[in-house]
């Protein structure tokens, strides 16, 4: 018996809707380390399109127009999804009778429809369709998000092909229920540990118990108020929270050794280096490490290119709380934001879903923009 390879994905319909697309997408199970297929489905799709200059590295497969535009964009979007949890195949739902969020049939229920196949379905349909767009476009589509940040797609193309990430501009596809989000938080870890002396429970008191010396820490944290913190007009939330605990030897063992784990996520307008310094004097005394830390992205949103792309989608931009991408092009100098269907609340869940209106929401925003019209034109 000899071992046969995997069967070629369909190829992609890119003249489909971006809805049908989503689901085509969806139902090509694209797993965190599992992308080749959805990747080589990727190229093929788009491999006939002249207007259109294809590179590939890995599982990252990027198509960029050569026009001679005075401005380049970068919009991307990762391919992969955490784990399947039996939300495969997806499925069309109706919403509950009387319910006021939208109208029978409004959501593509499954894996991956929200995180963040939505969003590279719309990214796919407009580079096939936009061939003479206002600006020139880079666009990306890459493996490894969901997972360490060392097997990143888009941090691997940066080290291999950095003149990729050129740009005025960038825009990343995770679900911001089609709104603008602007920038992102920047997030830390630190370990922060208590020692003792090991000592028989029945006589403790000739032991230095770890556990109970974490109770200054825990206090602090209780205690803490996070700044709100405006950067460019955007009002960014903080965060100082115990994310793990761990101590203890025995049931009869006073512990000689115990540690929370803390994580720290903090507004654009302070660099990682000064989040680190903030978390030590905030444990002044204590054992403190830091595990990761990852600077944040101020929100851009001043430059011109950035102007006309709120100009054309519309609404009031938003801050991004969590830690997505875009920093990594705020690293390379590239002002980004966070633009997509879906709620992130859905994102990762089992019920994972997605608003059909927020798929052609988001579609009509990048089409308006990339061909130089203002939402008001409308």
């Amino acid at each position: 018996m000899t071992d046969t390879a995997p069967a070629p994905l369909p190829p992609l319909d890119l003249s489909a809707t971006s809805v049908a697309l989503t689901k085509q997408l969806c139902d090509m199970p694209s797993v965190s380390g599992d992308e080749v297929a959805i990747a080589d489905a990727i190229v093929a799709s788009l491999s006939g399109f002249d207007h259109l200059e294809l590179h590939r590295d890995g599982d990252t497969v990027v198509a960029r127009t050569n026009l001679g535009r005075p401005a380049r964009v970068v919009i991307a979007g990762h391919i992969d999804t955490v784990p399947i949890n039996d939300n495969l195949p997806t499925r069309y739902e109706t919403l509950d009778e009387g319910s006021t969020a939208g109208t029978p049939g409004d959501y593509l229920w499954g894996r991956g429809t929200v995180d963040m196949k939505g969003g590279v379905a719309v990214q796919l349909k407009l580079a096939a369709e936009l061939t003479a767009p206002s600006v020139d476009i880079t666009w990306m589509w890459y493996d490894n998000e969901e997972v360490s940040s060392d097997l990143n797609g888009l941090g691997r193309l940066a080290r291999n092909s950095p003149e990729m990430f050129a740009g005025d501009f960038a825009i990343l596809g995770e679900p911001t229920n089609s709104l603008i989000e602007g920038g992102c938080n920047g997030t830390l870890r630190a370990q922060i540990r208590t020692h003792g002396l090991r000592a028989h429970s029945a006589r403790s008191w000739v032991g230095d118990n770890a556990i109970h010396s974490l109770s200054p820490v825990l206090a602090t944290l209780a205690t803490y108020e996070p700044r709100q913190v405006e950067v460019e007009g955007l009002v960014f939330r903080e965060g100082l929270n115990a994310v793990g605990i761990s101590g203890g030897v025995a049931g009869n063992v006073i512990p000689d050794a115990a540690a929370v784990e803390v994580n720290y996520r903090f507004a654009p307008s302070r660099s990682g280096a000064e989040a680190e310094a903030h978390i030590r004097e905030l444990f002044d005394g204590f054992d403190v490490t830091i595990v990761d830390v990852a600077e944040g992205a101020r929100p851009g949103l001043d430059a011109p290119v950035a102007r006309q792309f709120i100009e054309a989608v519309g609404g009031v931009p938003l801050p991004k709380y969590g830690w997505t991408d875009v920093a990594r092009f705020s690293a390379l100098g590239v002002p980004a934001v966070n633009y997509g269907p879906g709620d992130p609340l859905k994102a990762h869940a089992d019920d994972e879903r997605v608003l059909l209106s927020q798929i052609t929401a988001c579609e009509d925003g990048l089409r308006r923009w990339l061909n130089g019209t203002a939402a008001s034109d409308e």
